[in-house]
């Protein structure tokens, strides 16, 4: 079964101040409408978060180019279990979880098979896709400028465990790497944005 998943119309996408709890209101009676059947319901509820899904599955897989497949896996899945969805929780976080595990599958996936690149350019991903203008946007830039300051292998061990939610065991078979090891790049890159952080609150804290 294929998903038609098109973005929404660039106006819409561009429109200033657009309110994004309204803008979740609607896409929840959308995915709702679609349940019961409505086809209009439907494509309106894939174009108003096919932009979202988008920008969540290339942060968390670091990988554009696989982007646009996984973020049509998360809509097949989304309507694979629509009938499930009663509204309890927006539409849009709703199928952003669907989106995490459509990502730690793939991941799963490839460490199934032997790698054949180098560790992912994971600053380049998600400084591309990070959304504007939503809700913790800020938070978002700033836990990108902290993992700036991590080796390429502590961040690659901190997102996959951390971010896509992958165990030990996994993101160890995925790096090609003993589980103890990434347990300590783990560990080692939450030392260090601890301390990060831990300054840049000294350092915006008001003189005495």
């Amino acid at each position: 079964m294929m998903i038609s998943a098109m973005p929404a119309p660039s106006a819409d996408r561009a429109a200033p101040g657009r309110d994004r709890a309204s803008a979740d209101v609607s896409a929840t009676a959308w995915a709702l409408a679609a349940r019961a059947g409505d086809p209009d319901a439907a494509d309106h509820f894939v174009r108003a978060l096919h932009g979202d899904v988008l920008r969540h599955v290339t942060y968390l897989s670091g990988d554009p180019q696989a982007a646009h497949d996984l973020t049509q896996d998360t809509f097949v899945r989304a309507f694979g279990s629509l009938h499930r969805y009663e509204g309890r929780a927006s539409a849009r976080t709703w199928l952003l979880a669907i989106a995490r595990r459509a990502v730690a599958d793939s991941i799963r996936r490839a460490a199934a098979r032997p790698r054949t690149a180098d560790a992912v350019d994971w600053q380049a991903a998600v400084e591309s896709s990070q959304p504007r203008g939503l809700p913790g946007f800020e938070d978002g830039v700033a836990l990108i400028d902290l993992l700036e300051s991590l080796s390429d292998e502590r961040r690659e061990a901190f997102l996959l465990t951390q971010i896509v939610g992958l165990s030990y065991e996994e993101a160890a078979g995925f790096v090609g790497c003993p589980v103890g090891t990434v347990r300590s790049r783990v560990s080692r890159a939450r030392g260090v944005l601890e301390r990060l952080l831990r300054e840049a609150e000294t350092a915006s804290a008001p003189a005495a």
